[in-house]
């Protein structure tokens, strides 16, 4: 597969015995439906319950973060999204969620769209990020534990993890995460 962004080529296995090609793109409100249709699909119906949704309900999403990566026949195979939080008064990008259609898992497209998204938020100048998951699958990204970061209740403290974006990001940030305003 041969993919192109505005700074990014990327060579993936293929697929089928032909090479797959793919889009990435920054979301859009067209894409709006689609995208939440393949979050409904990956997560379970309950997923709007969780703590990290109230972080986000009614916050705008950073939309220079959210992307798309569709086949050569629009079909969308993965998405990704970031939200504005704080922790005490520093800033910090709440990634998540990320999905990846059923049929297309295993290809490495998760993995893409968190190296080229967090690469962007680098570019713009962000510091730092943020997400509720698994350590083992994030650590590979440079994610980690953060010690004295609360997420809302009920969140298990050792999924909340953390990646500096710049050298001594997470220095002396600690606190509740709270929704930006």
């Amino acid at each position: 597969m041969i993919l192109t962004w505005p700074h990014v080529t990327a060579r993936f296995k293929q697929n089928r015995g032909r090479a797959a090609v793919y889009r990435l793109e920054e979301e859009t409100e067209a894409d709006w439906w689609e995208v939440e249709a393949l979050y409904d699909l990956c997560f379970s119906p309950g997923r709007m319950a969780l703590s990290s949704y109230r972080l986000r309900d009614g916050v705008p999403t950073v939309a220079p973060l959210c992307l798309t990566l569709r086949d050569d026949d629009s079909t969308l195979a993965a998405v990704i999204r970031y939200w504005p939080a704080l922790i005490g008064e520093e800033d910090v990008l709440l990634l998540g969620p990320i999905a990846v259609h059923p049929t297309r898992q295993g290809e490495g497209l998760g993995g893409l769209l968190i190296n080229e998204s967090l690469a962007e938020a680098r570019r713009l100048g962000w510091e730092r990020a943020l997400l509720v998951g698994d350590a083992p699958y994030y650590g590979r990204f440079g994610f980690s534990r953060l010690e004295g970061v609360e997420m809302p209740p009920p969140t298990n403290p050792d999924r909340v993890l953390g990646l500096g974006l710049k050298a001594g990001a997470w220095a002396g940030v600690t606190g509740l995460v709270t929704k930006a305003t």
